[in-house]
Parts: structure tokens; C-alpha cells; sequence
């Protein structure tokens, strides 16, 4: 059996991070599989998903890292096609990819103490982020 759900969240862009965890724990709870995989898929190439704590010293260097690694005022070949500029969200949201699978047992999602399911929108804008959530049993 496989349920679908669709979750959209509002972001504000620019290393926007979102602890998601509860409205992904609501639609397992609601689909009432008691065992079985969570996999979250975000729609769109400049938001990425990652599995940690969400304590915002770890979310700075999170943000940090990522501004060493792939600098927003980088010279991209991706910026000279679009107006938008943004050719750092891209590659960022590369590094942590796009989706998750999470166990789920006993009808919740099997997590570790400090780990929450976070979104994080690279992107020069506040968007408006859609995730496809398949629970299988």
C-alpha cells in the first residue's frame, strides 16, 4: 500500500530553514501504517531536505559551511542564463539533495532524539515549497 499526501510550506528563501518534523509526523500518523518507509521528496531545484538538530548555532554553521563551499557572489555559468542569479541555491541544494526516507515503526517516524526533518530554501526569494510525502507499507 502506498499513501500520497501533499505539504506546502511558506519559506522566505535565502538559507530559510524550516523544522518540518510535526506536519510529517501528522500525515504518518494519519495514514495509519504501522510499519513501513516515509519517503519526502521537495518539488523544485533550489530546496533541499536534511535530516539533524534543529539548534540554531548548528543551523549557522550549517549556513556557514555552505557559504564557503558554494558563495552566494560566485561566478556561475548557470547566473549568465537567468536573471535570477541563483546558481548558488542550485549546487547548495546538490550537496544535501532532495529527498528523505524515514522508517516508520509503531505508526510514528522512527527518529533519533535530536534529529527533525528540515527544509531548507537556498533560493533569493520567499516561495512558496510543495513536498510530496509517500508512506509505504
Amino acid at each position: 500500500m502506498v499513501i500520497q499526501k501533499r505539504l506546502e510550506f511558506s519559506t522566505r528563501g535565502n538559507g530559510d530553514i524550516l523544522d518540518i518534523t510535526p506536519q510529517v509526523a501528522q500525515a504518518v500518523a494519519e495514514s495509519r501504517v504501522e510499519t513501513g518507509v516515509a519517503v519526502l521528496f521537495v518539488v523544485g531545484s533550489t530546496a533541499a531536505l536534511t535530516l539533524n538538530e534543529n539548534e540554531p548555532g548548528l543551523l549557522a554553521d550549517l549556513r556557514a559551511l555552505l557559504e564557503g563551499l558554494v558563495p552566494r557572489q560566485g561566478e556561475y555559468r548557470h547566473n549568465l542564463a537567468w536573471a535570477e542569479k541563483n546558481a548558488h541555491a542550485h549546487l547548495r541544494t546538490c550537496l544535501l539533495g532532495f529527498s528523505l526516507s524515514l522508517p516508520v515503526q509503531e505508526g510514528k517516524l522512527l527518529l533519533g532524539t535530536w534529529q527533525q526533518v528540515l527544509l531548507v530554501d537556498w533560493d533569493t526569494r520567499p516561495r512558496s515549497r510543495h513536498l510530496l510525502l509517500h508512506i509505504l507499507s
